[in-house]
């Protein structure tokens, strides 16, 4: 199959085609990197924190031991760095301490995997190397297993293409210090060469490096640019991080024997630059290297939530010619057999009151058969599909029938209420029901929802087109919508972010809009929130933002949920 057979990642990424300023802890901590970058000290890239458990943080930095240990470089020599975590940012109470060796093999990328901490517990951590301390990062621990927390909130991001514009998002996710974490759902950087997505008069900030990435030096210096930015500075040192890859952390549509963007032979066998991408990935993300390889993993928040996060890349067929039959072919995969039948099995067996499942493409049936003939040609060569019409995104689980039918059919076989995918990739919100079958909806029960955050900066329809907000969207919007009962909400014009908050007694996705992608100081606008009432299986709209339990939100407040809807006999009581 060539590329030009399959959806390209320019075109299927983009599919269908609340305060503006950091509180002072991010501020400084920003400032502080920032500094240190000008005067060549150790710390340059910051620091952060991951995949929080009751007991538990990673912590991640990287130092520059000499001038010339740039990231990629493989110079500089084994340094040792030591870490400790606090109770205050005083470090008055140093609650754990210990130290680390890093060197040039690992790009002097340092983690340290924390323990003995105490459940939904903040914490302040910093790191020492060459007589100077790090940035100073704030973190947070999970709630005990078996704890009622009476919320989990995350910011959840994804596609944050650096050409594209400024990651003004994480700036004012930064903001907000009631998050326990920030789930971002994959395409943390782009493999492009400079002026590839977008076309060079668009570019915004060019790349480092400006070529394509192929070599684990490519991989390691884009990953610093990225960790260099004071926008994703201050995130990281502010939230603890919940990552997973897609694509464009390895090559546009990745799948486990090649991708769209990689020609073998001229680039090298894809083993390599996989292998490449995936060390570099590791090193540099602040994800335990105990599931090197991959990033399906699970993460517990008190009895409120199960979050199974999905690898949708390792183990996946090659993407289907759309509208070819192969969609359906039961032999073909997105998750592999092994993590399918890891995520049916913790699903039925959580005994919490919502199972979260982080996955990076929609799982949601999208069809276009109601597409204006005039609409129909940008709106395929957008999203890939044939001329005709036909309905089939193939590197979602719109090509991967047989995995989602058996997925949803466990969910609707075992009873499985409360569960709600998180989404990212397609550069638009949506808020959706997922139906069993999309063509028997509404007459038969969905049995999950999904809720689909937009890009950071990564070009939606309006940037493709090169059109105004509120044009072409509002046409494409109400086609989608007429053919796709199903979805409850689609915006195509934003960038921004989403927050998800948790309580027992519904699971509310709350979307908030960057004023302008390609200025370095843009505020942020909620736009609006739809929530899942619990042993519902549907979205509704919300009132307004949920409500902030701990300080340091912004926005407007809102009414309380309603309490909770009466559990079935197979709800998630049972």
């Amino acid at each position: 199959m060539t590329a030009h057979d399959q959806i390209s990642r320019r075109s299927a990424v983009t599919a269908v085609a609340a305060t503006a300023a950091l509180l002072p802890f991010a501020g400084a901590t920003a400032a502080h990197a920032q500094q240190a970058t000008e005067q060549g000290q150790f710390f340059q890239h910051g620091v952060a924190s991951g995949d929080p458990l009751p007991d538990g943080v990673l912590l991640w930095t990287r130092v520059t031991p000499t001038p010339s240990a740039t990231p990629g470089s493989g110079r500089g020599p084994a340094t040792e760095v030591a870490w400790e975590v606090a109770g205050d940012k005083g470090f008055t109470t140093v609650v754990a301490h210990g130290k680390v060796t890093t060197s040039a093999d690992r790009d002097h990328t340092v983690k340290a995997d924390v323990r003995g901490l105490r459940p939904a517990t903040t914490y302040y951590y910093r790191f020492t190397a060459g007589g100077g301390h790090s940035p100073v990062g704030r973190t947070r621990t999970a709630p005990a297993h078996d704890t009622a927390a009476g919320n989990v909130r995350f910011g959840v991001v994804s596609c944050a293409n650096w050409e594209s514009g400024y990651f003004s998002a994480y700036r004012h996710l930064a903001a907000r210090t009631e998050l326990d974490a920030v789930l971002h759902l994959g395409d943390y950087l782009y493999e492009y060469k400079s002026g590839e997505f977008p076309d060079f008069k668009y570019v915004v900030r060019p790349h480092s490096p400006a070529h394509e990435l192929l070599t684990l030096a490519d991989y390691r210096i884009r990953h610093g640019a990225h960790k260099a930015d004071p926008d994703a500075l201050a995130m990281h040192a502010t939230h603890p991080v919940i990552a997973i890859w897609d694509d464009h952390e390895f090559a546009d549509n990745a799948w486990k024997g090649g991708a769209v963007n990689h020609t073998p032979g001229t680039e090298g066998s894809w083993s390599a630059r996989v292998a490449a991408a995936k060390q570099a990935y590791f090193e540099w993300m602040p994800v335990r290297p105990s599931i090197a390889g991959t990033t399906y993993r699970r993460l517990r928040f008190g009895t409120l939530a199960d979050l199974h996060l999905l690898d949708l890349r390792s183990f996946r067929d090659e993407q289907a010619k759309p509208g070819s039959g192969a969609v359906d072919d039961p032999s073909r995969t997105i998750t592999g057999r092994a993590q399918l039948d890891w995520l049916k099995a913790g699903l039925e067996r959580s005994d919490t009151a919502w199972r979260l499942v982080g996955t990076s493409v929609m799982i949601s049936q999208v069809a276009f058969g109601s597409v204006p003939a005039h609409l129909l040609g940008p709106l395929a060569e957008i999203l890939g599909i044939p001329k005709e019409g036909l309905a089939v995104n193939t590197d979602q689980w719109d090509g991967y029938t047989d995995d989602r039918r058996e997925l949803l059919g466990h969910l609707s076989d075992r009873g499985i209420d409360n569960t709600v995918f998180l989404t990212g990739d397609i550069h638009m919100a949506w808020a959706n029901d997922v139906p069993l079958e999309a063509a028997t909806y509404p007459a038969t029960r969905p049995v999950a929802t999904e809720f689909v955050v937009t890009s950071v900066t990564s070009d939606n329809v309006d940037d493709f087109l090169h059109v105004a907000p509120h044009t072409v969207s509002l046409v494409g919007v109400a086609a989608i919508r007429a053919a796709n009962r199903h979805v409850k909400w689609l915006d195509m014009d934003s960038h921004g972010y989403g927050v998800l908050d948790v309580t027992a007694a519904r699971t509310q996705m709350d979307y908030f809009a960057v004023s302008d992608k390609t200025d370095p100081a843009a505020t942020s606008k909620y736009l609006r929130s739809y929530r899942t009432l619990t042993g519902s299986r549907q979205v509704e709209r919300a009132d307004g933002p949920a409500l902030t339990d701990r300080p340091g939100t912004p926005g407007p407040p809102s009414r309380r949920s309603p309490p909770p809807r009466r559990r079935g006999p197979a709800g998630p009581g049972r």
